[in-house]
């Protein structure tokens, strides 16, 4: 039959219809969604869940961490696999997202780094991509298609325009514009209109009349003369709102997440500095108008996605030097007067040890003529020993590679030595020639590293606080001669300091549980209370008062009441402004706070009587 005789039948079916009808209109729903949904839901519950449930940091940080790539995987799966759509279709999707993908990350790798696209930028996307599918059911197929396509760029365009400048102790991250000022170019602007000082000599001896040496209320160095954030001989009074601190300067400061060591009226702090901030800086400041005396440089910078740039140690004072450790490994010791080098190492080529991800951390430490830092090298190089005098290497030892602890001059079992706190457990070394007195193995997997300080409870027992759900233990440290043994007494996981020191007083320990701040008994290591109040801050103890001195994650100063009954607190203010993870120093009436944008001073009003 021909053509024109099957037209002419008006009865014949037109069997190609429709494959017709279905280019031009095709179906308006060709996916198979239910699994995507599935999917989605999955991730925010895996990456939800600990926090809402107050989980520890052990379980939060993988979930986070975890929860996109499942969640991206399981997307990809279900698009290529079983959506249903034309092959064209899921190949060009695939592609066009991680074509955008690559490009964002080589374009933003400074600005919004790869754990940032992996923790908010894939969360996001995917939940948008299942988002858009679902709410655009009612559209034809390439409308859908196209407005996928148009999603995807926006959402890569995104991470290109933003910035993220860290995160707090819970995660919480701070996101600005790429172009926005940070704090560091506030501060470079600022000190283009001042005069600034130069590391000399003659410039310093005319203001400074006698060499610096350590007196009653100086604060020598992290955390105090013991390491252990305690001061007696200091009653404040407690009430802020009747008698508040007065505040005698505050100025901004370049990034650096160490604390402050006071001699006399000079303030010695680590920062970020230079016109790029290229340059790492340890300063000295007037402690009574926080003006600059004279300032060190090293061309070195270091910055991370959690904390941001900067140093992270805090400066040691020791007969009339300062000894300084940067981010990426130098070992300074300036002339405390001038800051002038007297000498510098390098503790990465000394030790052979690779810069750690949160950057070097460790506090100098100076005993029987040795300063001491840990550099976490191998083949017996975790802690090193340098002669103060000239900088001579003096000795290496121990095998612990995680640590961000600074070594912590103790005296147990009536002998004299050095603590430090380790991915491995806990090892004690005589201050003069590493020689290693005893060991506790105590090793935490997958690379994770120990961050607070060691604190001894007396002469034969101390406390090893751990984060990521391990927890703090109580060791009881025995000797007959030259045998040493370390055993556990206690583990309790009511309080996992991660980064934040907690401090001993009168049988109990108080501290920070992830964010939660808690009173722990040191007979049995159990909870007596605890409180949601102040992120993740610091703490300091004023013992003559049962008084707990806290600084919040926030920037806020409050005072406790050291008490196991209750949590009680007597007052807060508002000290200074941004994330504050640095810790508080007190010395001649006056409070010295410092974060990684600002510092300020207060003048904390006696006690009546005092």
């Amino acid at each position: 039959m021909s053509l024109i005789d099957s037209q002419a039948l008006p009865n014949t079916p037109d069997t190609e219809a429709p494959l017709r009808n279905s280019l031009r209109n095709p179906p308006r729903n060709p996916l198979r969604l239910w699994p995507a949904i599935v999917i989605i839901a999955v991730q925010w519950a895996i990456a939800l869940a600990p926090g809402l449930l107050g989980l520890p940091m052990s379980v939060a940080f993988p979930a986070m961490m975890f929860a996109p790539m499942i969640g991206l995987g399981g997307l990809v799966a279900w698009w290529l696999l079983f959506s249903g759509i034309a092959w064209r279709d899921r190949l060009l999707g695939i592609g066009v997202f991680f074509a955008l993908g690559a490009v964002a990350v080589a374009v933003s790798r400074t600005t919004f780094p790869l754990v940032g696209v992996l923790f908010y930028a894939l969360p996001a996307m995917t939940s948008i991509w299942v988002l858009w599918l679902v709410i655009s059911i009612p559209l034809a197929w390439p409308v859908r298609r196209a407005g996928l396509l148009m999603l995807f760029v926006a959402a890569w365009v995104t991470t290109m325009v933003l910035r993220i400048d860290g995160m707090t102790g819970e995660f919480k991250t701070a996101f600005n514009w790429r172009w926005a000022e940070t704090s560091e170019d506030r501060l470079r602007a600022e000190l283009a209109t001042k005069k600034q000082p130069v590391t000399s000599v003659s410039a310093v001896k005319e203001t400074s009349k006698e060499a610096l040496t350590l007196g009653d209320g100086d604060w020598p160095g992290f955390r105090g003369p013991q390491r252990d954030s305690r001061l007696t001989g200091v009653k404040i009074a407690a009430n802020f709102s009747d008698r508040p601190p007065k505040l005698i300067w505050r100025h901004r400061v370049g990034p650096g997440w160490g604390s402050f060591a006071l001699v006399g009226n000079r303030l010695f702090t680590q920062e970020q500095r230079g016109d790029q901030g290229e340059k790492e800086a340890v300063i000295c400041y007037s402690a009574d108008t926080g003006e600059s005396l004279w300032i060190h440089t090293d061309d070195s910078r270091f910055a991370e996605i959690m904390a941001g740039p900067g140093p992270r140690a805090t400066p040691t004072f020791d007969s009339g030097r300062i000894y300084a450790l940067g981010a990426n490994g130098a070992l300074n010791c300036l002339d405390a007067a001038s800051g002038a080098v007297i000498w510098t190492h390098d503790v990465v080529a000394d030790s052979g040890a690779k810069v750690p991800q949160w950057g070097f951390s460790a506090s100098p430490l100076v005993a029987d003529g040795v300063v001491t830092v840990f550099a976490g090298g191998p083949s017996g190089k975790s802690v090193l020993g340098y002669r103060a005098d000239d900088g001579k290497l003096a000795w290496s030892a121990g095998d612990g590679q995680n640590s961000y602890c600074s070594t912590q001059l103790s005296k147990l079992g009536g002998v004299e030595q050095l603590l430090i706190a380790t991915g491995d457990g806990v090892s004690a070394f005589e201050p003069a020639t590493g020689k290693q007195l005893w060991d506790h193995h105590w090793p935490m997997s997958g690379g994770m590293a120990r961050v607070v300080q060691p604190a001894v409870l007396d002469d034969s027992s101390l406390l090893v606080g751990t984060g990521f759900d391990y927890g703090t233990r109580k060791l009881a440290i025995k000797h007959d001669g030259d045998k040493w043994t370390a055993t556990e007494a206690w583990t309790s996981r009511d309080i996992k300091p991660y980064y934040n020191d907690l401090v001993v007083h009168d049988g109990n320990l108080y501290g920070f549980d992830n964010s939660f701040f808690t009173c722990v008994g040191l007979k049995d290591g159990k909870r007596k209370w605890k409180v949601r109040d102040y992120g993740s801050g610091q703490v300091l103890l004023l013992a003559d008062q049962d008084l707990l001195l806290v600084v919040s994650e926030t920037g806020e100063l409050a005072l406790l009441e050291a008490t196991p009954k209750q949590h009680k607190e007597l007052c807060r203010f508002q000290a200074i402004q941004g994330k504050t993870w640095n810790h508080p120093v007190i010395g001649h009436g006056r409070v010295f706070l410092r974060n990684g944008e600002e510092a300020a001073c207060y003048e904390l009003t006696p006690a009546a009587g005092a």
